[in-house]
């Protein structure tokens, strides 16, 4: 990269919309790039939450852009429209954060960068309606076509990407740069009220919450289950069998939790679960060791590379094996706290700065090629 700071853009959508996933993502590697001499620009069809907008650290070298032109809608703006500001802003490298490129932004001269999280609507399209999965899967071959380089979250994604992306793709165009965490997770655990086993994250079928349920009449009768996530029918399944196996009161359903008050619920709960069938990285696991809790996932995508050796991991339909991984890591538990220690040590590898010294580091190779 040139002795002047380059211009780099970013699709902020998600990070000003988006409390979790990834709008987290985004978040926390604008804030850690803050730190390096480059210009950030970040690009979203309009300002969204103040909350979330407001979590961006303050810099002179960072700026929200949103659209010029308000005749174009915001969806068209942001696949086609947003070209032609970019090229007006003097933005030399785009990233695309959310698995998305805009349309002929290769041909302007712009040099693109794309993290790909996941790759589940192709691996497990019963997940999905049949036209989203069209729709996800042609973008995608887009964004292939589009994007100079492309950064995966795990190596089970860049396994995914090689595997679906056929000839538009090759392993040298991939670069596996995990994700970070961000540092207002970094808390001791707190002292509860109450006992409760914590999972967060969309409550839909994929993240396979029910599993979670089904384990609790093994467990302690004073410990409950706290479900943080949007309500979707799949919400409705779960809540239908809570109260047919008389478990209405250990379920505890959060939805609209402000992302300010996570930190609080991970530090109070004794064991976090995400019991997903599939991911791309699983980042409220590193959220949650961060704030000293054990953690229970399961096997079967990348969820062993987020947790590490000392998180246990049980198959995605075994409710007796959850119960007892769980049970394994409530308190008083025998080696709980040596394994939240190795963990913590563990996760020490997604810190903040680490990740986004390899951005940069993709973003020089780009640059300097011309």
């Amino acid at each position: 990269m040139s002795s002047q700071h380059p211009i780099i853009g970013f699709d902020a959508k998600r990070i000003v919309r988006n409390g979790t996933g990834l709008g987290s993502y985004g978040r926390t590697l604008v804030n850690d790039l803050a730190c390096f001499p480059i210009t950030l620009r970040l690009y979203a069809p309009d300002k969204g939450r103040d909350d979330l907008r407001n979590q961006i650290v303050q810099s002179k070298r960072i700026s929200l852009h949103t659209p010029h032109a308000s005749l174009l809608g915001k969806s068209y703006w942001r696949s086609h429209g947003i070209v032609s500001q970019l090229v007006n802003d003097g933005v030399q490298l785009y990233h695309g954060l959310s698995g998305e490129l805009p349309f002929g932004i290769r041909k302007r001269g712009i040099k693109t960068v794309v993290t790909i999280h996941d790759l589940i609507f192709l691996r497990h399209p019963e997940f999905y309606n049949p036209i989203d999965v069209k729709l996800y899967t042609w973008k995608f071959r887009q964004t292939l076509r589009e994007a100079d380089h492309i950064i995966a979250i795990s190596e089970c994604t860049k396994r995914d990407i090689l595997e679906y992306g056929g000839p538009d793709v090759s392993e040298d165009k991939i670069t596996l740069i995990y994700q970070s965490c961000s540092p207002r997770f970094n808390i001791s655990p707190t002292t509860s009220t109450s006992r409760y086993i914590l999972s967060v994250g969309s409550i839909e079928a994929r993240k396979n919450t029910l599993l979670a349920v089904k384990s609790l009449p093994h467990l302690p009768s004073d410990v409950s289950l706290v479900l943080v996530g949007r309500h979707t029918k799949y919400t409705d399944e779960i809540l239908a069998y809570a109260k047919e196996h008389q478990l209405e009161h250990r379920v505890k359903i959060m939805h609209g939790v402000p992302d300010t008050d996570l930190p609080a619920l991970y530090a109070g709960a004794e064991v976090f679960v995400y019991p997903s069938v599939y991911e791309g990285f699983g980042i409220p696991i590193i959220e949650a060791i961060s704030c000293g809790l054990p953690v229970v996932a399961c096997t079967g995508s990348c969820l062993e590379e987020a947790g590490g050796p000392d998180s246990l991991y049980v198959a995605p339909n075994d409710a007796l094996g959850m119960a007892d991984a769980i049970r394994r890591s409530l308190k008083g538990a025998d080696g709980r706290e040596e394994r939240i220690k190795r963990s913590m040590e563990y996760i020490r590898r997604f810190s903040g700065n680490d990740v986004a010294g390899q951005v940069v580091e993709v973003y020089k190779k780009l640059l300097d090629k011309d």
